[in-house]
């Protein structure tokens, strides 16, 4: 009898691969009967993962780092994802960082994951929050550009696939990728609590498994068609749009990550955003957030080839913590 599993993500265009496990069943053939549910917002995904509301999160990992830090909570990153394929929008009539001076900047939740990067952007030209702009808390990708597209006086906010598409449609202007102002970043993480996980070890590794032949299949070229059909049918999304967010997905640096696996530098990065922007957390190693092992095992049961399977790959070289401050701007230490 398939065993009951609930996951939380977000309707993005990252919700893919589960959308797809679901309808060719390879979460059945794993013997996994699963559940996919959605919050309004960040804070909400977390609060209900520490509630037991569901078992795995697939959200930015800063919402992990957010857990273990601010709220004390034993969770584990299991897998990763992306590095958040975010642009940074802003309405039509403003040029240039600058012109946000004034204006609003409209967030997921205020203090975790994409409004970091946002603050951080905006700190790094000189904006102060409070001071220059004001944070208005909208919730998921689909909230904030609606806030947009309602009202002009909503300037600023970090938009992903299929959204940051509809942005471009709307005539909202991209000031660029985020990772082109604070360097390398680990977006797409799933997590988990660790008594939980560690209770339901085979059922994880049965889950992990089954994504990643999901991941494969939406990253086949040849299921283009089919995925597009998804997004269309499950998001709402625009046949165009649902298209060009397929050749997205697949994009070699900027779509989903072949195997999910946990870019270090991204991650380091990720961890040193948020100790520069939250008083409430420090920097830290990351095997301190991470446990590889379900993983590891899940890509042999996949039948995959891990690129990054070896908890020792998180050992760190000093060219390494050099490479990341000269990316990041930010300071690392040991």
């Amino acid at each position: 009898m398939a065993e009951a599993l609930i996951i939380n993500c977000s309707p993005t265009a990252k919700s893919l691969p589960i959308r797809v496990g679901l309808r060719e069943k390879t979460f059945a053939r794993h013997g996994i009967d699963l559940l996919l549910v959605s919050t309004d917002n960040s804070r909400e995904q977390r609060s209900g993962l520490a509630r037991r509301d569901f078992h795995v999160v697939h959200v930015a990992v800063d919402n992990a780092i957010a857990m273990r830090d601010v709220d004390q909570l034993d969770v584990i990153v299991v897998m990763g994802g992306d590095s958040g394929m975010n642009e940074f929008f802003v309405q039509s009539h403003v040029a240039s960082i600058a012109d946000i001076r004034g204006g609003r900047l409209v967030v997921d939740a205020p203090d975790t994951a994409f409004a970091l990067q946002a603050y951080k952007i905006l700190e790094d030209q000189g904006l102060a929050r409070d001071r220059d702009y004001q944070v208005v808390a909208i919730g998921r990708g689909e909230l904030r550009i609606q806030a947009m597209r309602a009202d002009k006086a909503n300037t600023a906010a970090i938009l992903n696939l299929p959204y940051s598409l509809e942005a471009r449609r709307l005539g909202l202007r991209s000031l660029g990728d985020t990772t082109k102002f604070i360097g390398p970043y680990q977006a797409g993480s799933a997590f988990a609590m660790r008594a939980w996980a560690e209770a339901h070890r085979e059922q994880l590794i049965r889950y992990i498994a089954a994504y990643l032949e999901s991941l494969r299949w939406v990253l086949d070229p040849r299921n283009h068609q089919a995925c597009a059909d998804i997004l269309i049918a499950d998001l709402g999304t625009a046949p165009d749009i649902a298209n060009e967010t397929m050749e997205l997905l697949r994009r070699p640096g900027f779509g989903l990550e072949p195997q999910a696996a946990i870019d270090e530098a991204g991650l380091r990065n990720t961890i040193a955003l948020r100790a520069s922007q939250q008083a409430s957390s420090r920097l830290r190693d990351p095997r301190e957030y991470v446990d590889l092992s379900y993983y590891t095992a899940a890509l042999a049961l996949a039948k995959a080839q891990a690129p990054f399977a070896d908890p020792e790959h998180f050992e760190t070289a000093e060219k390494e913590i050099a490479r990341e401050k000269r990316h990041a701007h930010l300071s690392f230490r040991k």
